[in-house]
């Protein structure tokens, strides 16, 4: 297991809110988004998706560009290429 693979089993599989990023995260590899675009398509409050955002921009999941307020974000490079694991995880088969 790599090192972006266990991030993926704490985020996704082991911690709270870890429902909610995975809702963020399909959202934003659906269509890249901003937080306000993401609150209203998942119907959560806007402060509850920045607070989801910024753990998964700490990790390196998700990227960003443009300006502060109309910041959009992006899956970086890591989360597509280790999308597989993050569906088995959210599928419920946890870390190996």
């Amino acid at each position: 297991m790599d090192s972006v693979e266990r991030i993926l089993v704490w985020l996704f599989g082991s911690s709270g809110g870890a429902l909610t990023r995975i809702r963020v995260i399909r959202a934003i590899k659906e269509q890249p988004r901003n937080a306000l675009q993401l609150a209203e398509a998942l119907h959560l409050d806007y402060t509850t998706i920045r607070h989801h955002l910024k753990i998964l921009e700490k990790n390196g999941l998700v990227s960003t560009a443009g300006g502060r307020y109309g910041q959009v974000y992006f899956l970086s490079n890591s989360m597509e290429s280790h999308w597989a694991e993050l569906e088995r995880i959210a599928k419920g088969g946890g870390g190996g």
